[in-house]
């Protein structure tokens, strides 16, 4: 009888101490989508629902040690990468995903949590477009952070295709504008996959809740969670989509903390 294996995906982000975003809830979307998650920590974070009292990156070298520490025994099927607070940790990790190959590299570009605290130091922009654009499957900003990578404001849903594809001259195989900060009643993504010359449009109705801490990191990893299960990057954004929103729409019944609060990750699993 031949042994099982897993899919595993690595996540390289920050530590959310209040366990609603980052390295916490990419974990709980591996799990829930049935894949084995690896970790490796790129910052501490002070951190609950209402807000990020205190940063303490880590060291670029133990960093890259971590990385080393994963792939040399464990591999990685998908790669999503959250927050890298500096130029430096940007160029170090993209230097260890090319050092072993990484394949299936989803790139969250976190610049700003949930309570508008900053979580990316301003030349650390540049990097991001520089180091892990070109190396990325899939980059999912939402309009924000669309913003700050183009250096310029967008307002609506031909906005998000023109920055879709403005974006994806840095060198991503598709990109991913999330709408969600557009104040219509339905929510569209724009998903542009940049050897085709294709835009998809990803619609979903918006869920009035306080509970969207996390949204970001939970979608990102689970587009990772289903390329490592084999899926294409149209199939696994889609597939990503429908399993944010459902978990916006059951994590809407819970209250934690006086700020907001967490999507509910295994809404599958126990309510």
């Amino acid at each position: 009888m031949s042994e099982k294996t897993y899919c595993k995906v690595l996540t390289v982000a920050g530590s959310d101490s209040g366990g609603g975003a980052g390295i916490q809830a990419d974990l709980k979307t591996f799990s829930a989508l049935g894949c084995y998650g690896m970790s490796v920590i790129t910052a501490l974070t002070a951190q609950n629902t209402q807000g990020v009292t205190g940063i303490h990156p880590a060291p670029a070298s133990f960093v890259a040690e971590q990385m080393d520490a994963v792939f040399s025994d464990i591999g990685a099927d998908a790669v999503k990468i959250g927050m890298l607070f500096s130029a430096e940790l940007i160029e170090t990790v993209a230097r260890q995903l090319k050092k072993y190959g990484a394949k299936n590299i989803v790139l969250d570009p976190v610049m700003v949590a949930q309570s508008g605290d900053k979580l990316l130091q301003d030349e650390a922009v540049a990097a991001i477009r520089e180091y892990l654009m070109p190396i990325a499957d899939v980059a999912t900003p939402n309009l924000p952070e669309a913003q700050v990578l183009l250096n310029r404001e967008l307002h609506g849903a031909e906005d998000m295709k023109d920055a879709a594809r403005s974006l994806s001259q840095h060198g991503s195989k598709s990109i991913l504008v999330k709408g969600g900060h557009l104040k219509d009643s339905q929510i569209v993504d724009v998903l542009y996959l940049t050897q085709e010359k294709r835009f998809v449009s990803l619609k979903s109705e918006r869920i009035e809740t306080r509970n969207n801490h996390g949204t970001g990191c939970t979608l990102s990893s689970a587009v990772a969670a289903f390329l490592a299960k084999g899926d294409n990057i149209e199939t696994a954004v889609t597939k990503a989509k429908d399993y944010i929103t459902k978990a916006i729409q059951a994590g809407a019944a819970y209250r934690l903390g006086q700020g907001h609060g967490p999507v509910h990750h295994f809404f599958a699993f126990w309510e």
